[in-house]
């Protein structure tokens, strides 16, 4: 009995950790970047990945603590095993998932910004009006506008793309505005997944 609240805890962080993984694939920020994304860009890869791996770990999660549930009230030996098969599975996704953070931390975070470069430069050389719109977009999601370009020549496009009353010298650069907030989902990401990693051990 005294199991059944952890293994309620252990149903709130997969619930926990599919919140996060569904925020993050249809989050507007995300989808923004991802639908503009090229395909030779790295982000819509990690993009997809990362929702299925987050809602097979929540699903892991939650079943391995439906089965240790099941298994005490039933003091059951093959649900227990069961049970511990499925959070030791979960430890095996929850280490890569960790270790990835640090590997790769600015992977996700480059090709973002790369995004933005794209369609930041290509509206900059010849005004398309589908880029334009896809600026804007940018700038309305991010709160941002503009970035700081060694090329001048930045009023035209950030007076037809930013935020209608934002004024250029108050607006924020998008690029730092990019990075700012990819950190803290990155950090909130982490602090979740250490989490349950400790829960799990």
């Amino acid at each position: 009995c005294q199991s059944l609240p952890i293994n309620l805890l252990f149903q709130l962080l997969g619930l926990s950790i599919a919140t996060l993984s569904t925020v993050t694939h249809y989050g507007l920020h995300f989808t923004l970047i991802s639908n503009i994304s090229l395909e030779s860009n790295s982000y819509r890869v990690i993009h997809h990945a990362a929702f299925y791996f987050g809602i097979c770990l929540s699903m892991t999660l939650i079943l391995a603590a439906l089965l240790s549930s099941a298994a005490t009230v039933r003091e059951s030996q093959c649900l227990t095993a069961m049970g511990f098969f499925c959070f030791a599975l979960a430890f095996c996704g929850l280490i890569p998932a960790a270790c990835w953070r640090y590997t790769h931390s600015t992977e996700v975070e480059d090709s973002m910004m790369d995004v933005y470069d794209l369609v930041y430069e290509e509206v900059r050389r010849n005004a398309s009006s589908f880029r334009r719109h896809e600026l804007t977009a940018i700038h309305e999601a991010f709160l941002c506008c503009g970035k700081h370009s060694p090329f001048g020549d930045t009023a035209n496009v950030e007076s037809k793309t930013c935020p209608s009353g934002q004024v250029r010298d108050a607006g924020q650069d998008c690029l730092q505005q990019i990075q700012d907030f990819l950190k803290k989902h990155m950090d909130f990401v982490f602090t979740l997944l250490g989490i349950t990693i400790g829960f799990t051990v």
